[in-house]
């Protein structure tokens, strides 16, 4: 385990009412449907405890227009964390990105004019590399066609498409009718053309698993994959899916060799969402500890290269991207970060308190960077703590993760925490990742077994607060295995539009919430109230400490197909 101590002894200037610890469980929506419902289905004394208790318990919107998301669409742990760390609506960069579009101001961007007349002017080339579905998780394929049709109208002689396929927030095997799409698309503009298709599971790793990665680089860069003619494209997913390998896990396949990335190429790369962007952008800017260790010098798993090749290759490429994948990076941006001020974390840094924030890695990036508003820096004050996640394929070979790994580390500062005056952690919180992590193979019993462990690791934490008097939270960023199959009983790997819940245990039983709704925006304002301190103008949520009669009524009305009878 790695922890980041970023404190400089005793530097607590104000006080705090109570203590607080939250819980953000990732994946854990609510519904009273019965069928594909492994919550429903785990044995989980502790969740089970909480339900409908009266002032203690309550229904959170995670999804739409409430998170800052398109009407109706689903949730993400990106958005999810952005929304309960800010205490307000985050207004999602798919937004920015489609008025952009429906006002024509995406063809007079900067950035995007600037890397199109390149492409003109230079090597009469550009690539579109990005996942191609409608999940609107990391990315939308209407976004794609849009940036497609300015190339063509900006008169670059060549568009190649690099198609990362989805089936995780998608459906596992919808991968060909969205590239079906794509095709017709690319037919109806008369411009373009697919050049490669693989899956997400191997371009857009975030988990330093550069193995993957690997493949991804030599498939977009040395044509090294099944070779098939864009007419056979559709059979040939068709053909790997009859053999239980689906969009996750699409092997590269190779539509067009000339459609290779060549030095002096323009890359765009069109997701929006950043985690699962760094790797492979990293390793074409040629950073060293990527595929890369140092620029020149490909690592010892990459053979039969040409050294001086490569090196030519990631010096001479002109890479732009969607949104910013990391702070610091030099590639230009399309749509730049937005300002967020006062988020939880800045606030309680900025009031002297102590803080800590711990996920296993496929959730690290939640509790630290998006929870944070999107910030890479360590807030004075705020110390972390890293928890490696299992080094297995697919989750649901190991459905309980690190779970219990993380719960006893945040137990034990909880712990430790509370006969120090002064020194002390006014609040913590953690992500527990199984039940979205394990939601996202697909595999009923796996995702149910990573809800008992969830439940365990829960309990531990609640027991911690407890006898440390510290105030417990508990919500969830996005639901998932509460709903593991779809209309037609197919597996369901995707988030959903589900409400999530919104837990409260005082050890004083003081504390009351005053009403039972409301969206994940209105987390850290009731955080802050329970703690007796004040909360930032900025912080347009609500606390669930203060009644709002008309919220009430309009988040019942609203969302009434979603509430659990």
């Amino acid at each position: 385990m790695q922890a980041s101590d970023n404190s400089s002894g005793d530097r607590s200037t104000t006080k705090v009412a109570r203590k607080t610890c939250l819980i953000v469980i990732d994946g854990w929506g609510v519904t009273d449907k019965d069928i594909g419902n492994a919550i429903l289905h785990a044995n989980t004394p502790v969740m089970d405890s909480f339900t409908n208790v009266k002032n203690k318990w309550g229904l959170l919107s995670a999804s739409g227009l409430d998170v800052g998301l398109p009407d109706k669409l689903m949730g993400n742990s990106e958005v999810g964390h952005l929304n309960i760390g800010a205490g307000r609506v985050v207004w999602q960069d798919i937004g920015r990105i489609e008025k952009s579009i429906e006002d024509n101001t995406l063809a007079t961007n900067k950035n995007l004019e600037e890397a199109l007349t390149f492409a003109k002017n230079g090597p009469g080339r550009v690539h579109f590399l990005g996942m191609v579905s409608d999940g609107g998780v990391h990315s939308h394929m209407k976004h794609l066609f849009a940036l497609l049709k300015i190339a063509k109208d900006r008169g670059v002689p060549h568009a190649f498409v690099q198609v990362f396929t989805d089936g995780r927030d998608t459906s596992p095997n919808s991968g060909v009718g969205y590239i079906q799409q794509l095709q017709d698309e690319i037919k109806k503009l008369s411009y373009g053309s697919i050049a490669s298709v693989q899956g997400r599971y191997y371009a857009m790793d975030r988990d330093k698993r550069w193995e993957r990665i690997l493949i991804a680089y030599r498939a977009l860069v040395h044509a090294e994959g099944e070779q098939v003619s864009d007419d056979q494209l559709l059979d040939t997913i068709r053909k790997r899916y009859e053999a239980k390998e689906f969009d996750e896990f699409l092997k590269p396949i190779i539509v067009n060799k000339e459609g290779a990335i060549q030095p002096d190429d323009v890359l765009v790369f069109f997701n929006y969402r950043s985690d699962r962007m760094r790797q492979i952008t990293a390793t074409f800017a040629g950073e060293p500890g990527t595929i890369f260790p140092e620029l020149g010098k490909p690592s010892s798993d990459v053979t039969n290269f040409d050294v001086d090749r490569e090196t030519h290759l990631i010096k001479s490429l002109k890479i732009y991207t969607m949104t910013q994948y990391k702070e610091g990076n030099k590639f230009p941006l399309l749509f730049p970060p937005q300002s967020m001020k006062n988020t939880l974390a800045e606030h309680l840094s900025n009031l002297g308190l102590k803080q800590f924030h711990t996920a296993e890695t496929e959730k690290y990036a939640h509790v630290t960077f998006f929870f944070n508003g999107g910030i890479e820096k360590q807030y004075p004050g705020e110390d972390r703590k890293l928890v490696p996640s299992p080094k297995v394929a697919t989750y649901d070979k190991q459905p309980e993760m690190s779970v219990a790994d993380v719960g006893n580390v945040l137990s034990e500062v909880i712990l430790n925490d509370s006969d120090k005056e002064g020194e002390s952690h006014s609040f913590v919180m953690c992500n527990f990742a199984p039940p979205d992590m394990v939601g996202h193979t697909g595999e009923y019993e796996p995702t149910i077994k990573a809800c008992e462990a969830t439940d365990k690791a829960i309990g531990q934490v609640v027991e911690a607060c407890k006898k440390a008097n510290r105030v417990f939270f508990l919500t969830a960023d996005h639901g998932n295995a509460e709903q593991m199959l779809d209309l037609k009983g197919g597996k369901l790997t995707s988030h959903t539009t589900n409400w999530v819940p919104f837990v409260l245990v005082d050890p004083e039983n003081k504390l009351e919430f005053k009403r039972q709704h409301g969206s994940l925006g209105d987390v850290a304002p009731s955080i802050l109230d329970a703690m007796g301190l004040s909360i930032p103008q900025e912080m347009t949520g609500t606390s669930f400490f203060k009644e709002n009669e008309q919220q009430e009524k309009q988040f019942v009305a609203t969302y009434a197909e979603y509430y659990p009878k």
